[in-house]
């Protein structure tokens, strides 16, 4: 196996009808550019890094990940306790998907956590994954989070050199920002209206694009 670990902190007036307006020719500009980075041959970080709101569709094809990685494995733990809030872990000998049934399988999760996960400052997230015979360069992945289209935090990890054949196991280490009260009510509040977008590249070129949702109200 191969262990590495990053540690990277975010610190993350007008008239209603021009506000409102303004809100639509923002969501137009956005899924026109959505659209053009799909009709792209090779969406690069700089064009992530571009987006500001949450994405509409995948940017980009499972066929792009030619490097066949498979994430197995992963888990969140609290670091300050140490207790484990998520995990899950792909079924053992579970059959490689059928690109020809469900293209996106496997692409999308949804979380459902406790409200009290919104006050936590410093989570874990420990994914396993496997390369297929292709060497990968310079793996990385970013990843942004938005409630109702607003970005509250972004995440940039490496991954490093990933040797063909190989299973490799990483944990990086989130800094979480803080969220105001009113913010947090709102959260918690609107289930699954959470969102993130996690784009992953090799060599600056995304070859994956995962998604998912959240709610912050388990248990209640």
């Amino acid at each position: 196996k191969q262990w590495y670990q990053r540690r990277v902190a975010i610190t993350a007036g007008g008239f209603l009808a021009r506000k409102a307006k303004k809100a639509e020719e923002e969501k137009v500009d956005s899924l026109d550019y959505e659209r053009s980075l799909i009709a792209k041959n090779a969406v690069t970080v700089e064009d992530c890094l571009k987006i500001s709101k949450i994405t509409q569709d995948y940017l980009c094809p499972v066929t792009d990940n030619i490097y066949k990685i498979d994430f197995t494995k992963f888990k969140i733990r609290d670091i300050e306790s140490g207790g484990v809030l998520f995990e899950i872990a792909k079924p053992q000998g579970a059959n490689e998907m059928n690109l020809t049934n469900d293209p996106n399988a496997g692409r999308y999760v949804r979380y459902e956590f406790p409200p009290e996960f919104l006050k936590l400052r410093k989570i874990g997230a420990t994914v396993e994954f496997t390369v297929g015979e292709k060497e990968v360069h310079n793996f990385r992945m970013i990843e942004r989070h938005y409630f109702k289209d607003q970005l509250i935090k972004s995440f940039d990890f490496d991954f490093g050199f990933c040797m063909p054949n190989s299973l490799n196991t990483c944990e990086h280490i989130y800094e979480l920002p803080t969220i105001s009260p009113q913010l947090i009510v709102d959260m918690v509040q609107n289930p699954f209206q959470t969102k993130s977008d996690s784009f992953y590249f090799v060599d600056g070129i995304l070859v994956m694009h995962n998604k998912a949702d959240y709610a912050y109200n388990a248990g209640m």
